[in-house]
């Protein structure tokens, strides 16, 4: 599977999630990736901004999808 290919699995695997999930449960949702395949599309949607990587207070990786602002959302003010 070429790299893109195999960025774009992974992120629509999140997205048809829609919430976070644990590092190892993305391998559940690509079974055909190796780990190093998930972990190099994990990395790359990271650094791009596509995806956020957390880790609990478990010592956990949770990986969800970046939801872009919206109108509504809350924004941060400063003043000059």
């Amino acid at each position: 599977m070429a790299v893109s290919a195999t960025i774009s699995r992974v992120h629509r695997a999140l997205e048809e999630l829609g919430g976070d999930c644990p590092m190892e449960e993305i391998m559940g949702l690509c079974p055909e990736l190796t780990w190093n395949q998930m972990f190099l599309a994990v990395d790359y949607l990271s650094r791009t901004g596509q995806i956020r990587v957390t880790r609990d207070s478990g010592r956990t990786y949770r990986v969800a999808v970046s939801r872009p602002a919206t109108p509504e959302s809350p924004r941060i003010l400063v003043s000059p």
